[in-house]
């Protein structure tokens, strides 16, 4: 039975009435009922047509009328309507139920007016076009055709006001971590509020009142501004946002970091030249520009050119070694010190320049000693025991070492063979080789290579074997 319905003026009824309630005037009061469409501008509010609670009749019995509603109850109020509910009776009565009389008296009025000309059968209903600032008493009867039971009726007055709604800053993404400008930049800070009606906003600098010559504050409906045409380094530091309405009040914080370029380092010297490489020191700047350094950039330049060049980026230690210069030229170096915004605007300069110079060459001839070659003769390869076949010239083989070279001998059978034309000995490099041209079965026998110098002498044999071909 929840909902709205318009209600109907009656063509005859209490237009004074209605007067009465608005205003104290003749003025109507003009009623949007619980569907929601308003009705026409100057409406008179009119009576039911059935009894009310006020009415002279006779009462009918009380089993006939119904009971009065249950839990009557705002259920909201806005600065021009309220809304209210109720729960139906516990004895609708015994003759046909009708609906309900929703009356309201202002505070103030000898007279209650009915909200809605006719019952209605619903337990939800919104009066609108309230004048703001009034308060009015509420009472709501159920309606049988036997006449209107008793009312139920509000124990307060309904106070026409307008809806608070509770401060709220919704602090923008970019503002929720610290917000970083540089000296002579603009700070322009726009912070969304909620808040009905509209709240008082105040900002605060590191919880002192922000400075009215530096900082410029312009507070909307909706927003607030904060804004500083050129930073400096003192508008650093924690801005605070206060939206106080009554007794609610919301904070917002945002931190605010103005930079600048850092000074160069304090000095650089030359500590130690040596081979290929310098070594550096130098100490941290004094004012580093209200901010973290990131590091230090170190250039060298040699003296022929003049010309610049990065050896090292963003480096955190004060001292380096300098590798990799060139043997004969003369270095000079700097170093820059680097923030946020950027490198100092001047470099720390090395007042000394390092000379590579190119390494003296001593020559140190060492003791020159003489080794011994000399050395008895020794084989280093044997000869070996050889078979071979009748007319078929054959070579037998051996190596030795000796210093100085040896002389050789070839013997058969212990008798020396040299200058025998049917043997050819031949000796290079120290390897001896005996050819034995067309042998034949006489040629077989031991054959010995002999190797003498001064140092002493050395012999290996073999057997050779001639084999005389098979007859048939």
């Amino acid at each position: 039975m929840t909902g709205e319905v318009p209600a109907e003026a009656p063509a005859d009824g209490p237009e004074e009435k209605a007067s009465e309630l608005a205003k104290g005037s003749p003025e109507p009061l003009e009623e949007v009922a619980a569907s929601g469409s308003p009705r026409e501008e100057q409406a008179p509010m009119a009576s039911p047509q059935a009894p009310v609670p006020t009415a002279t009749k006779p009462a009918p019995p009380s089993e006939d009328v119904p009971s009065a509603p249950l839990l009557l109850t705002v259920e909201d109020v806005s600065d021009s309507s309220m809304t209210v509910s109720w729960e139906p009776p516990e004895r609708p009565g015994r003759l046909g139920f009708q609906g309900y009389v929703l009356e309201l008296l202002r505070e103030g009025a000898l007279e209650w007016v009915p909200v809605n000309a006719r019952p209605m059968m619903v337990t939800q209903q919104t009066v609108r076009n309230l004048a703001l600032g009034d308060k009015f008493f509420l009472r709501v009867a159920a309606v049988s055709l036997a006449g209107a039971g008793p009312p139920a009726v509000l124990d307060q007055p309904v106070h026409i006001r307008e809806t608070i709604e509770p401060p709220k800053i919704r602090v923008p993404r970019h503002l929720r971590q610290t917000y970083i400008r540089q000296v002579g930049e603009t700070v322009n800070l726009q912070i969304p509020f909620q808040g009905n009606p509209k709240p008082q906003a105040s900002w605060t600098h590191n919880g002192h009142a922000v400075d009215s010559q530096r900082v410029s504050v312009r507070t909307g409906q909706q927003d607030s501004i904060l804004f500083i045409r050129s930073a400096q380094r003192s508008d650093s530091g924690c801005y605070e946002l206060t939206v106080k309405l009554e007794d609610q009040e919301a904070k917002a914080t945002v931190h605010i970091l103005v930079t600048e370029r850092p000074e160069p380092p304090s000095s650089v010297r030359l500590l130690d030249v040596w081979g290929c490489n310098a070594a550096l020191q130098w100490t941290p700047p004094q004012d580093t520009g209200n901010t973290e350094l990131l590091g230090y950039t170190v250039q060298k330049a040699d003296r022929k050119t003049g010309q610049w060049f990065t050896v090292l980026e963003r480096y955190h230690p004060t001292t380096c070694t300098i590798s990799d210069l060139i043997v004969g030229n003369s270095y000079s170096f700097r170093v820059f010190s680097e923030n946020l915004c950027g490198l100092s605007t001047s470099a720390a300069v090395t007042k000394e320049l390092a000379h590579i110079q190119k390494a003296e060459i001593i020559d140190k001839p060492k003791g020159f000693v003489e080794r011994d070659f000399l050395e008895a003769p020794s084989f280093t390869q044997p000869l070996a025991d050889h078979a071979t076949t009748p007319g078929y010239s054959t070579q037998l083989f051996c190596s030795v070492r000796a210093s100085p070279k040896p002389k050789i001998i070839w013997m058969k059978n212990k008798v020396a063979i040299e200058g025998n034309p049917k043997y050819r000995a031949l000796s290079e490099q120290g390897v001896c080789t005996l050819e034995i041209r067309k042998p034949s079965p006489f040629d077989s026998g031991v054959y010995t290579c002999k190797a003498t110098n001064a140092l002493g002498e050395a012999s290996v044999d073999c057997r050779l074997e001639v084999k005389a071909s098979a007859t048939h």
